[in-house]
C-alpha cells in the first residue's frame, strides 16, 4: 500500500514538472523571432502584361489597277525609304506619256504658227495705219476724196482687228500647250503609280500577291511597320495604373528572353480603359530596340512608379486583419512583444507592404507570424535575413 502511494506521487511530482516547465516554455522563455529592417531607395513598382507592337504599321499597294510584273521585297526584310518594292506592267500607261509628249510638241509649233501670225497682221496693221494718216492729209488739203480717205481708214481697222485676232490666236495656243503640259503631268504621275516605294524606313511584315495577280486600286500587296516604332502595349490593373506617368522608368522582359530586363520608359497612357478587364493600357518603349524582336510576342513590364528614401517593410503575412490600408502588426519592444495597428502605404510586388504609421521609433516589427505571439512574452531577434 505504502509502496502505491510512492509511486502515484511520483506520477503527480512529474506531472507537476512537466507542467512547470511547460508553462515556462509558454509564458517565461523567450520566443525566436525574425523582424523587418529599414531600407535604403526602394523602387515601388507596377506590372503590367502585353505584346511587342509597332506603332507605326502600314498596308501599302497600288493606287491604280494592273498586273503584277516584279517584286522585290519579301517577309523579314529591311527597306529604304524610297526603295522599289514592286512595280505594275506599265507598257500601256507609258505610251500615254508619249502621247502626251507629242501632243505638247504639236501644241508648241502652234504657238509659233500663231506668233508669226501675230508679227505678220502687225505688219499688215502698221502699213495701213501708215496709208491711212497719208490719206487724211490728203483729204484734209482737198487733195483726194472722202471715199479715199475712209477706205484707208477701213483698210487700218480691219488690219487692227486682223492683229487682234492673231493675238487671242496666241493665247489659244499658249493654253494648249499648258493643258497638253498638265495633261503630262497626270499620265506620269499615273505611270509613276505603277510603282510601289517604301514610304519610311520600313520592316516587311506580311506579302499577300506574288507575280501575275492581278489587283485593284488600293488593294494591299505588302504590310509595313517602322522598326523604329517598336514598343510593348502593355494592360495595367486601373487600381495599380494612378501613378504611372508618361516618362516613368521601365523594365521589359521579353517570353523569349525570360532572364533579361531591358530599360524602358512610358511613352503613352490610354485615355479609354477597358470596361470589362478594368485595365488601362499602357505604351512602354524601348530606351534601346533590341536587334531582333517578334512582333506580338508577350512581354511583362515593370513601371516604376515611387522611389521609398527609408522605408519599413513587412511581408503581407505578417499583417492581421489587412484592409483599407490598414491592419495589425507585432513588435519587439524593450525585449517583449507587443501589437499596433498601423496604416500602410505602397505594396511591393513581392508582397511586403509599407508601414506609414503606427509603429514606435525604437520597435522592431516582427516579419514572420508563428505559434506563442503574446504581448508581454519577452522576444529574442533572430539571427539572418528577414524575409
Amino acid at each position: 500500500m505504502r509502496r502505491r502511494r510512492l509511486v502515484l506521487v511520483a506520477v503527480l511530482l512529474a506531472i507537476l514538472v512537466a507542467a512547470g516547465a511547460g508553462a515556462w516554455a509558454f509564458y517565461l522563455r523567450p520566443v525566436n523571432v525574425r523582424v523587418s529592417q529599414v531600407e535604403r531607395d526602394v523602387s515601388v513598382e507596377v506590372f503590367g502584361l502585353g505584346t511587342v507592337e509597332a506603332r507605326v504599321t502600314s498596308k501599302v499597294g497600288f493606287k491604280v489597277s494592273g498586273v503584277l510584273v516584279d517584286l522585290r521585297a519579301d517577309v523579314g526584310e529591311r527597306v529604304a525609304k524610297g526603295s522599289v518594292l514592286a512595280r505594275l506592267d506599265d507598257r500601256e500607261q507609258s505610251a500615254r506619256v508619249a502621247r502626251t509628249r507629242a501632243s505638247i510638241a504639236q501644241a508648241e509649233a502652234n504657238v509659233q504658227r500663231a506668233t508669226a501670225s501675230v508679227e505678220k497682221a502687225r505688219a499688215n496693221h502698221n502699213n495701213a495705219r501708215s496709208i491711212s494718216e497719208r490719206r487724211q492729209k490728203l483729204f484734209l488739203s482737198n487733195s483726194t476724196s472722202v471715199e479715199a480717205a475712209e477706205t484707208a481708214q477701213a483698210v487700218q481697222d480691219a488690219a487692227f482687228g486682223d492683229l487682234n485676232l492673231a493675238s487671242s490666236d496666241v493665247q489659244v495656243a499658249r493654253a494648249s500647250v499648258n493643258d497638253a503640259k498638265a495633261q503630262q503631268l497626270l499620265e506620269s504621275a499615273t505611270l509613276d503609280f505603277h510603282t510601289l516605294a517604301a514610304p519610311y524606313d520600313a520592316m516587311v511584315t506580311a506579302r499577300t500577291k506574288e507575280l501575275g495577280s492581278a489587283l485593284g486600286p488600293g488593294e494591299p500587296v505588302f504590310t509595313l511597320i517602322d522598326p523604329a516604332t517598336v514598343w510593348v502595349l502593355a494592360y495595367i490593373d486601373e487600381s495599380k495604373a494612378g501613378e504611372i506617368r508618361v516618362g516613368k522608368a521601365a523594365q521589359i522582359v521579353l517570353r523569349s528572353q525570360p532572364g533579361r530586363r531591358i530599360a524602358g520608359r512610358v511613352a503613352r497612357i490610354e485615355p479609354e480603359s477597358d470596361r470589362v478587364n478594368e485595365e488601362r493600357r499602357v505604351a512602354v518603349a524601348f530606351d534601346q530596340i533590341p536587334a531582333e524582336f517578334n512582333l506580338g510576342e508577350q512581354a511583362e513590364v515593370y513601371i516604376t512608379t515611387v522611389h521609398l528614401a527609408q522605408p519599413r517593410l513587412v511581408p503581407e503575412a505578417a499583417i492581421a486583419g489587412l484592409g483599407k490600408n490598414r491592419g495589425t502588426v507585432w513588435t519587439v519592444e524593450d525585449g517583449r512583444l507587443q501589437q499596433h495597428t498601423v496604416t500602410l502605404g505602397h505594396r511591393l510586388l513581392d508582397g511586403r507592404f509599407e508601414i506609414t504609421g503606427g509603429v514606435p521609433d525604437n520597435a522592431l516589427v516582427v516579419s514572420q507570424l508563428r505559434s506563442g505571439l503574446r504581448v508581454g512574452r519577452a522576444a529574442k531577434v533572430a539571427a539572418g535575413k528577414s524575409p
